[in-house]
């Protein structure tokens, strides 16, 4: 076949793919976006460290991250909801579970709560923490949320009790200075701030002996065990198993955040939480428990089957265009498999019709032979022979040119034999 023979038969169904493309392609779903906004906490606290992690991970894979500081979880979830952010740490607990435009990506480390107190200070319940001094953190802060929890459900409350707005190392200075009574903190273990303390004869960490009571009556909670010397073996720091409470740390998101970069977070959590630590083992982080914030489809996935199968084999550019354009493939089964059976009689009839056309001037010029013989007429078969010599087909299809041309010569000899 010619070329333009070639463009003829294959041009329709080339088009009709082509605008099932177009068509297909109005319903894929938007390229994520290379950008991230990280909301964390102070650049001293653990939010801020790991929000770093966070962005040498992603930084990897394309995404640039930008960390920005906060008062703490509450000023997070606010940038969440007023979509400053895209993603944010959050104390669970927190944030309200009735807030529609919030997703969680899970838990992804234990955030023990330690309640410090003077030497002085007898203390086995928190209800004995009336008439006391009492730093629960910064207002903002998670720990500051926690705290007036806790103390609520003791009895505890600004009527019977002085309530600071002070935490972290300040918190700590007038613990030790004495000015305050007790402290609560929220922090890990190998905070700074908590060896301080656990290292200071004047203070003494609560235990919370009815921890297992608290968690009961607020899901967020978890109990831990701190294990005698745990902190400090030489010392014996502490110096005997010490039951604490603690909250979790939660990746919260925004619910309108692109999939793919959902995706791309849990395998960051993965990376950055998965190890061991004081309180968990090696793959207890992160979890889909924990959080009363609803978790996100994406994590749903991910916590039952993994990253999907395109972001483990292929970069995350690669993975998340192949699962854009998936679409796509409906073109392919709705136009493609049919023109399948379509373009081979669509083919066989082009070739066959530079053919058979013919046919139509060999029977009229029989037909008049029948009546009488005219000279005009072998001038037609001499033409049509001609023409018919130009003629090019594949080989499967040579033995109907050369049928056409016997056919041509039985008439041609008809004629001859007419003429006498």
């Amino acid at each position: 076949m010619t070329l333009g023979d070639k463009i003829k038969t294959f041009a329709p169904a080339t088009l009709l793919v082509l605008l099932g493309f177009v068509v297909a392609y109005q319903f894929v779903d938007p390229a994520p976006p290379s950008t991230l906004i990280l909301s964390a906490g102070s650049k001293e606290g653990a939010y801020y460290a790991h929000a770093g992690s966070y962005r040498d991970y992603l930084k990897q894979r394309g995404i640039t991250v930008t960390i920005l500081e906060s008062a703490g979880s509450l000023e997070n979830v606010e940038r969440l909801a007023e979509g400053k952010a895209d993603v944010a740490f959050v104390q669970s607990g927190i944030a309200d579970p009735q807030n529609d435009n919030l997703a969680s990506l899970g838990s992804m480390y234990y955030e023990p709560l330690w309640v410090f107190v003077r030497a002085g200070v007898h203390l086995e319940s928190l209800s004995e923490l009336k008439g006391k001094t009492i730093a629960v953190g910064m207002e903002g802060s998670g720990t500051r949320v926690l705290s007036l929890q806790l103390l609520k459900e003791n009895g505890v409350h600004a009527d019977n009790a002085t309530i600071l707005a002070t935490g972290g190392s300040a918190a700590a200075a007038a613990l030790k200075a004495g000015s305050v009574d007790a402290v609560f903190l929220v922090a890990a273990a190998t905070a700074e701030t908590v060896l301080q303390l656990n290292r200071n004869a004047n203070v003494k960490l609560f235990n919370f002996d009815r921890a297992e009571a608290y968690a009961r009556r607020i899901p967020t909670l978890s109990t831990l065990t701190l294990p005698q010397g745990a902190l400090d073996l030489e010392s014996n720091i502490p110096a005997r198993d010490m039951k604490l409470l603690a909250a979790t740390a939660t990746l919260l998101i925004n619910k309108d955040l692109h999939p793919a970069l959902q995706d791309l977070l849990m395998q960051a959590a993965a990376h950055v939480h998965g190890g061991r630590s004081l309180f968990s083992a090696a793959g207890n982080f992160p979890t889909a428990r924990y959080t009363a914030i609803p978790l996100s489809k994406e994590a749903e996935r991910y916590y039952k089957s993994g990253p999907s199968f395109l972001q483990r084999y292929l970069p995350f550019w690669a993975a998340t265009l192949v699962d854009r354009l998936k679409v796509l493939l409906l073109p392919f089964i709705a136009l493609l498999f049919p023109l399948f059976k379509v373009m081979p009689p669509i083919y066989r009839w082009r070739v066959r019709s530079r053919i058979y056309r013919w046919y139509d001037e060999l029977g009229r010029i029989d037909e008049a032979l029948g009546c009488n013989f005219d000279q005009q007429l072998l001038d037609d078969l001499d033409r049509i022979e001609a023409e018919i010599r130009k003629i090019h087909v594949p080989l499967s299809y040579a033995d109907e040119l050369y049928n056409l041309r016997m056919h041509l010569s039985l008439i041609r000899e008809s004629a001859l034999r007419i003429k006498g």
